[in-house]
């Protein structure tokens, strides 16, 4: 099993610092199986699945329970499906505020951040996981990039046998997801309509979030379909990268791009069988660039990432943009072995006269081109945003 050793950093961090931890992501991303594999070495640690009868008794009662395992850190899994805990929490955590008492894991939702933000402020460090990262697998030896780029990052659809089981994880994911998680998480929304949705972005992936024409396809209302995305970027499924902003005359696009946010998902929701196909179909491109915005954002901690595109009828593009308090980094991505630029490119990298230029490419090896701009591997740069 990889480790998500940032991430374990991280919390054994925030466990010195803060009495509660959250670990917030997507179903099945690893949440609960890293902080197992944590809890092997503290030596008072209780673990409660909120969705297992017999751990959900043990908190008829919690504030006995809490008060009884005070000197032990308790992790509540699947906390989200039990919003009215968060206030019992701030009562137990004022009582006793000695820090790494409480683990909270559970599936990113807006109920979740909302009672977490209003009740426990001050009280708990919160961070995000994700599926594996590409800087995760690299390390290995057998790490071969296009079975990433097919199977995602989810642990169990990249770690399957074969091509053809991890297919079958991820659509019972998705099922799982639209037809189960949605609805714990107190959202009411239409599964097959949700499906459509899906794969509806899923052939969208990249481009410029258009919810009128959404909705039109759908037969539902605009206001809808903004509903429906932000269940789905809540909950870690869907990525809305926002325009470049710069005090400027030049007019810019105003409009979110989408993403499916694991290039897997991607895969499964277009229904394509192999990495060959993969290359075959149309969303190729689109769906390398998916794969670099998600690794590089997730990656690149402390910036803030957007996408740069002049208005319609200019020829004018980046692809993503990283803007850190002291410096701008500007990459663009070719699902190409040889890549080449646009004069776009060009003139968007003279208008963001930004410090660093990368073209990230399924290239060999990284190489500079001229002006500074350099071609490199999706590995390479996750090694230069972590130092």
């Amino acid at each position: 099993m990889y480790l998500k050793r940032q991430a374990q950093q991280t919390i054994e961090q925030y466990l010195q610092v803060f009495p509660a931890v959250a670990v917030l992501g997507s179903r099945q991303c690893g949440k609960s199986t890293l902080v197992k594999m944590m809890s092997e070495h503290l030596t008072d640690f209780v673990y409660l699945d909120l969705q297992n009868r017999a751990d959900l008794a043990m908190l008829t009662e919690p504030e006995l329970f809490f008060a009884h395992n005070e000197d032990k850190t308790i992790c509540l899994d699947e906390i989200q499906l039990y919003p009215n805990l968060f206030a019992i929490l701030r009562s137990e955590i004022d009582r006793n505020r000695r820090v790494g008492r409480f683990i909270l894991l559970g599936s990113a939702s807006r109920d979740l951040v909302q009672h977490t933000s209003e009740t426990l402020a001050g009280r708990i460090g919160m961070l995000d996981l994700t599926p594996f990262l590409v800087s995760e697998l690299a390390a290995d030896n057998h790490f071969i990039l296009t079975d990433y780029w097919f199977r995602g990052g989810y642990p169990d659809s990249y770690l399957a046998r074969d091509d053809a089981s991890s297919m079958i994880w991820r659509e019972s994911f998705i099922r799982t997801y639209i037809e189960r998680d949605i609805p714990q998480l107190q959202f009411m929304v239409a599964a097959p309509m949700m499906m459509r949705l899906l794969v509806m972005l899923a052939h969208e992936q990249g481009q410029l979030l258009n919810s009128s024409k959404l909705a039109s396809s759908l037969g539902i209302s605009a206001p809808t379909v903004r509903n429906y995305l932000d269940i789905l970027e809540q909950t870690y499924i869907v990525r809305m990268l926002q325009p470049f902003f710069r005090n400027t005359k030049k007019r810019l696009v105003k409009s979110p791009r989408t993403y499916i946010r694991d290039v897997g998902l991607l895969n499964q929701l277009l229904q394509i069988p192999s990495y060959n196909a993969l290359m075959a179909h149309p969303v190729f491109g689109d769906s390398w660039e998916g794969l670099v915005v998600e690794n590089i954002c997730t990656q690149a901690t402390g910036a803030n990432p957007s996408f740069y595109r002049a208005a319609a009828g200019e020829d004018e593009e980046m692809d993503l943009v990283l803007q850190y308090p002291d410096r701008l980094i500007a990459i663009e991505c070719k699902a190409s072995s040889a890549p080449t630029l646009t004069d776009g490119f060009w003139k968007a990298h003279e208008f963001l006269a930004p410090a660093e230029t990368y073209v990230v490419a399924p290239v060999k090896e990284s190489y500079t081109l001229r002006d500074g701009v350099v071609v490199c591997t999706l590995q390479d740069i996750m090694a230069r945003l972590s130092e």
